[in-house]
């Protein structure tokens, strides 16, 4: 395969970023992927974002929106999938700090209703078990799972 110049490169990475949001950390696995050199990489990686075609924050924002309203994903479950990006945690903290409780409770109460009907269990406690398992799957922590779970009547409508 023909070497990749850093102009081609960089038209392609600005074509990326123009059609949805990209983090660094997907832009740098691409360039690496190419055979791109390292010094080129850091003069691609700064004017993506000087020109803001590449923003971590902007990214973080969208992304951690995307995966609690879409995907039904808890804190955890998305600070892997962040991490997994290459996104630093100093980015992606005050991102989740701006994000309210009821919003994770709004996202996980109808989760578990739709899982309380479907779980076969000989007591209360088993089913809460199962629950908790199931929520800490999606990525809840336990204080908010025990939130909804303690609400368990809500749950069997």
């Amino acid at each position: 395969m023909k070497e990749m110049t850093e102009q081609q490169a960089l038209f392609k990475l600005t074509a990326l970023c123009s059609q949805a949001e990209h983090c660094s950390g997907e832009m740098t696995e691409k360039m690496q992927k190419w055979g791109i050199a390292e010094d080129v990489q850091a003069r691609i990686m700064a004017y993506l974002t000087k020109e803001k075609y590449v923003d971590d924050e902007r990214y973080c924002r969208f992304f951690i929106r995307d995966k609690i309203k879409y995907n039904g994903w808890g804190r955890r479950k998305i600070e892997q999938a962040l991490y997994l990006k290459q996104v630093p945690k100093n980015v992606s903290t005050p991102v989740f700090a701006e994000i309210d409780e009821a919003e994770y409770l709004a996202v996980l109460r109808p989760l578990l209703q739709q899982k309380y009907k479907t779980i076969k269990a000989n007591s209360d406690y088993e089913r809460s078990m199962k629950l908790i398992k199931f929520a800490m799957g999606r990525g809840f922590d336990l204080e908010i799972i025990r939130k909804c779970i303690d609400n368990i009547d809500d749950l069997e409508l």
